[in-house]
């Protein structure tokens, strides 16, 4: 019992900590062995066509087009295509008022991928930036990512995803404080070898690239980045392209969202299956693994399964104190979890709870979206989450 504890809580403390330290040392002695590479990127602006799929988007629909508009980049080297299919409010409307703009509507609800598969299949364009409609991009986002197309063995280049946390934020500033956890590996990640995967609100693709991913797939930007992944080719992560979004408008808003990305995650886990054997794409496989699967199948379980290991072994009177002592400090974690979850239905906001009560309602999303997965049909049709 006390060999299948340490192995448990190694795997749990790898996925969370280890994988961020064994990436900083990595890279540490790649530095001091080739130096730091300095990236000199030529002046490279091709031909890009910017894709929005917006769904009854019509309070935010405006913002989005001006924003898209004012983005710096050569007017003769970029077209937009704004796809509203399905909407039954105000978008199609508001989209249509603006010429540079090629709105595609038609009646019925498909799915976010339907209406991306059928807007790509008009694209003329090299290269393809794809963002959400309730996501800001800063005004020099496409000049950022599109100069990494300059180096051929760049497929994919993916932005950064940044969440507006106001000062008196409730207990979704942990999902600000993950982002920015999230945003530092995928910069390592990066600069080891390529990102595993792209987020929906800020990501490009060669087009000539592009492989339609299956209809009913949850996830469908992380599978069409791993897809060119699959193939040979880099996917670059550019922390000076970011998409701005406000955070859930509250934790059941955001565990909504974490359940069904975990119902995803597991099925891309079955779909890109190759991935779990490293031979064919070593480092791909180490950072997926390290990186995607850990988090997505394997670490909730163990959390649990220490808990219950570590009171066993203090109950079967083990000597060492090791074992009261990382008892107590586990205990303390959750008890910190449920104190942030009991302030929150008290609409009280100590910010040192909340990150604890984030992670663990991370983890629970994790298990809930395997049983989604498992049990429930699948749809493709996203419920969007309330934004503050």
């Amino acid at each position: 019992m006390e060999i299948l504890f340490w192995i448990c809580l190694f795997i749990i403390l790898y996925t969370y900590i280890g994988y961020g330290l064994l990436l900083w040392v990595i890279l540490k002695i790649k530095r001091l062995l080739k130096g730091k590479k300095q990236e000199i990127y030529p002046e490279f602006t091709p031909e890009v066509t910017v894709i929005v799929a917006a769904y009854n988007e019509a309070y935010c629909i405006e913002e989005k087009i001006q924003n898209t508009l004012a983005l710096t980049y050569p007017a003769d080297r970029i077209s937009y295509i704004f796809v509203t299919d399905g909407s039954t409010d105000d978008t199609p409307r508001i989209v249509a008022g603006y010429p540079q703009i090629r709105g595609m509507h038609k009646e019925g609800r498909s799915g976010k991928i339907a209406a991306v598969h059928r807007a790509m299949q008009e694209v003329q364009s090299e290269i393809v930036v794809f963002t959400d409609a309730n996501t800001m991009l800063n005004n020099e986002a496409l000049l950022k990512i599109c100069r990494h197309y300059s180096n051929p063995e760049v497929g994919a280049v993916a932005g950064e995803k940044r969440v507006q946390i106001e000062a008196t934020s409730d207990a979704t500033a942990g999902e600000g404080f993950y982002w920015k956890y999230e945003s530092k590996l995928k910069q390592w990640d990066s600069e080891l070898y390529s990102v595993v995967g792209a987020a929906g609100e800020l990501f490009s693709i060669r087009t000539a690239l592009y492989q339609p991913v299956e209809p009913d797939t949850i996830l469908d930007d992380f599978m069409i980045s791993m897809h060119i992944a699959l193939k040979g080719y880099r996917i670059v992560y550019e922390p000076e392209a970011y998409a701005s979004e406000k955070a859930s408008a509250d934790t059941g808003e955001e565990l909504k969202r974490k359940i069904r990305i975990a119902a995803g995650g597991i099925q891309s886990t079955v779909r890109l299956k190759e991935l779990l054997l490293p031979f064919k794409r070593p480092l791909l496989s180490f950072e997926y693994i390290s990186h995607r699967i850990l988090r997505w199948v394997v670490t909730p379980y163990l959390m649990i399964g220490v808990l219950l290991l570590n009171i066993w072994l203090v109950a079967a009177g083990e000597g060492d104190l090791i074992y009261a002592f990382l008892l107590l400090g586990q205990l303390a974690f959750y008890g910190a979890a449920l104190m942030g979850w009991l302030l929150e239905k008290r609409q009280l906001k100590v910010k040192l709870f909340f990150i604890p009560y984030y992670f663990c309602l991370m983890n629970y999303a994790v298990i809930a979206g395997l049983n989604r997965y498992l049990f429930t049909e699948q749809t493709v049709l996203w419920e969007k989450a309330k934004r503050k």
